[in-house]
């Protein structure tokens, strides 16, 4: 008969050996193998009942009670044929009791596709980086990112997805665009400053939508400087880590869902984030408790003059300005018209309105079809008491006077004179 003990087990025969030799006392040995002395005095009846099998585990070698029922098993295994090849074992195990009612773990799952080969483990790790301490508040900084991926898969084009994860708490927000512009930028900051208030500080990378290396202000810039928002740039994709390991999850997690939901556009794709996929992802992977929220409020800042395309013009002498060969002729009003050669602000709102400033006042204008018509300039004569037209007029007469001396048909007038 051959016996299987572990190493445990074997260090318990050893032990017994001296308590049958009166090396040991039952007292001591129990204290020695960290167990009770009435589970000794069970252990030494059925080791003088049956000999050494008396210490394996009596379960050793059956069937566990609390094993997964061979149906679900098999059940499990062709769930993920047919739907889930491509999850992973968490995101499988959270659909499976969302969609079909069974509750497994994760691990359990994992052994289910190792056993029939379906197991696909996931890509390495790199390594670890020296860790950054997280925020303390929340709003205090959000870290932000664009990730262009085909979301839609074969179903609609490629798009991007613009997150912004709070460092703090972990919350995300999300918003689907056709890429990562300056307008799909501002209408995202626009919409989470509505929502949960103005950040302390944006963390991105070196974008040329964020940052410009001639030293000159993007328009993102400038619309967080008059947030009064910090910018932080990352000079690596592992500063920012946090965002980009989220990028990773959504495109694992969010790829799916859409794949689920059948959606295909953009619009569906945001209304099904705003409506459900925030909601979930924040309640499960958010930690908000208990921190205190440094978001300032957005009421009574107007967002739309602050997230819009600005630049300034110079007023021509008929009171018209230019922008992209359109002529924009200024009309008086309630508010006075600049005089020429004065500077103006003209601010394109995400709407597509156009709006004119000098001074902080706001200018009525109307768009001209074809570039003004120049007025003929009329001379202007001097008035007969002019001091200039007086002074010409006696240069004209001594001249005159003088020509009428000269007698030019004698030969040596000219010369005498």
């Amino acid at each position: 008969m051959h016996l299987t003990m572990n190493s445990k087990e074997r260090e318990r025969l050893k032990v017994i050996h001296r308590i049958t030799n009166n090396e040991l006392t039952v007292a001591n040995a129990a204290k020695s193998l960290s167990m009770s002395e009435r589970q000794l005095y069970r252990m030494l009846k059925r080791y003088r009942s049956v000999g050494d099998a008396g210490l394996i585990h009596r379960q050793r070698g059956k069937p566990s009670p609390r094993r997964t029922a061979p149906q679900i098993r098999q059940q499990v295994a062709d769930l993920c044929r047919q739907q889930y090849r491509d999850y992973g074992a968490t995101l499988f195990a959270e659909k499976l009791e969302e969609y079909h009612q069974i509750v497994l773990s994760s691990k359990t799952i994992t052994r289910i596709l190792k056993s029939e080969h379906l197991y696909t483990p996931s890509r390495h790790r790199k390594p670890h980086r020296k860790k950054r301490d997280r925020r303390a508040c929340i709003g205090e900084m959000i870290q932000f990112d664009g990730s262009d991926h085909a979301w839609f898969e074969d179903r609609g084009a490629e798009c991007c997805l613009l997150v912004a994860i709070d460092d703090a708490s972990n919350r995300v927000m999300m918003r689907f665009a056709p890429s990562e512009s300056t307008e799909s930028v501002f209408e995202f900051w626009k919409l989470y400053c509505t929502t949960y208030g103005i950040p302390g500080a944006i963390y991105t990378d070196y974008g040329s939508v964020y940052y410009d290396s001639a030293d000159s202000t993007t328009e993102y810039q400038r619309a967080m400087n008059e947030l009064n928002v910090e910018c932080i740039y990352a000079n690596s994709p592992q500063a920012k880590g946090r965002v980009e390991r989220s990028n990773r999850t959504h495109q694992d997690r969010l790829l799916k869902s859409l794949r689920e939901h059948n959606i295909s556009t953009i619009e569906q794709a945001n209304h099904f984030l705003e409506t459900s996929y925030h909601h979930y992802h924040n309640s499960r992977f958010a930690h908000t408790q208990e921190k205190q929220d440094l978001h300032r409020s957005a009421e009574g800042i107007t967002l739309d003059a602050i997230f819009c395309f600005q630049t300034t013009r110079t007023v021509n002498n008929d009171f018209t300005i230019t922008l992209n060969t359109q002529f924009l002729q200024l009309i008086k009003a309630e508010t006075p018209v600049p005089p020429p050669r004065s500077k103006v602000t003209l601010k394109k709102y995400l709407d597509g309105s156009l709006h004119i400033l000098w001074n902080n006042n706001e200018l009525n204008f109307m768009p001209l079809d074809h570039k003004p018509l120049k007025h003929p300039k009329t001379p202007v004569r001097p008035k007969p008491n002019h001091p200039w037209r007086s002074k010409w007029l006696d240069t004209h007469s001594l001249v005159n006077k003088h020509i009428e001396k000269i007698d030019l048909h004698k030969p040596n007038s000219l010369s005498s004179t």
